[in-house]
């Protein structure tokens, strides 16, 4: 009887572990400094309101990316490995399993996934980016300690091409509320402005966060 309570006792501690185990990986495939919905929404009540910038001049060459990041990987190894839930090869990743969270989709090669800035590099030079140095902007495209890069779907990255929110969301329902997160926070870190749609939009997902 002993025996079989301590084999029940070992059972349950290992499924426990299991799940534990679970949770940590799919809460750390997410970018980093998701902030609160009020810290969200302090930010983004602090972020100018203005017409865009022209395109004028804008080329993806002024945002130089994916610069090293050492050990012999660059800024889309680092975020493939980031995201992952499990991979193998380190730089260059061969395979692995990634969730696309904009659309939900699960893909198991490195050569499906796009690494997707939250806000676009035409977005940012609309928004400021234009009249920053090419060092200031290298930084923001391989910004890897907020949450400006993710890993997801080749598919769903091109179709949200360079949108901002009034005209393009996650078509995963569930993944607005952190979409905006991660959009106001990036826009607020770096000084960036926003035009009136771009914050009727976010305000809206905004408002349908739990927390």
């Amino acid at each position: 009887m002993l025996k079989k309570k301590a084999l029940l006792v070992f059972f349950t501690l290992v499924l426990s572990f299991s799940v534990f185990h679970f949770d940590l990986q799919s809460a750390s495939a997410l970018p980093p400094g998701t902030p609160s919905k009020a810290e969200a929404q302090s930010q983004l009540n602090s972020l100018t309101v203005k017409a865009e910038d022209p395109m004028t001049g804008y080329s993806r060459d002024h945002f130089p990316h994916w610069i090293t990041q050492g050990g012999g990987c660059d800024t889309r190894q680092i975020v493939l490995q980031r995201d992952a839930d499990y991979y193998t090869g380190n730089c260059p990743t061969t395979s692995g399993k990634w969730y696309s969270y904009f659309d939900g989709v699960i893909v198991y090669s490195p050569s499906e996934i796009d690494i997707d800035h939250i806000v676009p590099l035409a977005e940012a030079w609309r928004s400021g980016a234009s009249s920053w140095t090419t060092e200031k902007r290298r930084s923001f495209a391989n910004d890897l300690s907020g949450p400006q890069l993710i890993a997801v779907t080749a598919s769903v990255n091109r179709s949200k091409g360079d949108q901002d929110p009034s005209t393009w969301q996650p078509p995963r329902a569930g993944a607005r509320c952190a979409y905006a997160k991660w959009w106001i926070n990036t826009k607020y870190r770096w000084d960036l402005h926003l035009q009136s749609s771009e914050k009727s939009s976010l305000q809206t997902m905004l408002n349908g966060c739990a927390y």
